[in-house]
């Protein structure tokens, strides 16, 4: 069996609290088509790209930017294509199943977006 210095014994708990802190808040990124929006819950249905898998998420919360700028939850478009982080959890929002929360919203507009 090998022997860990303290350093390093510590180093890998840290790592392995840090991992299973993300695992147990679940949060995810990636990006997603907007399939609709409500204005007056602020909640968001997204469609995961390639895999298309669904979720409605609460938006209340969230940092939303267009182009890097900040933006506010009525200038989200359906249908634009979005990156977002959300922290996964069901629950219940005014009557409505929920995925998670989106924590942050990043959209960048065809015209502002960069190709190699």
């Amino acid at each position: 069996m090998a022997n860990l210095n303290p350093k390093s014994a510590w180093a890998y708990l840290l790592l392995l609290v840090g991992v299973s802190f993300s695992l147990l808040l679940g949060v995810e990124s990636g990006r997603y088509r907007l399939l609709s929006i409500t204005q007056s819950v602020k909640l968001i249905l997204v469609s995961q790209i390639p895999s298309k898998t669904k979720y409605v998420l609460d938006a209340s919360s969230s940092k939303i930017t267009v182009d890097g700028k900040p933006a506010e939850f009525n200038d989200l478009k359906s249908f634009t294509v979005i990156q977002f982080k959300f922290e996964a959890g069901k629950a219940n929002k005014e009557g409505v199943e929920i995925d998670g929360v989106a924590t942050e919203i990043s959209v960048s507009t065809p015209e502002n977006h960069k190709s190699p």
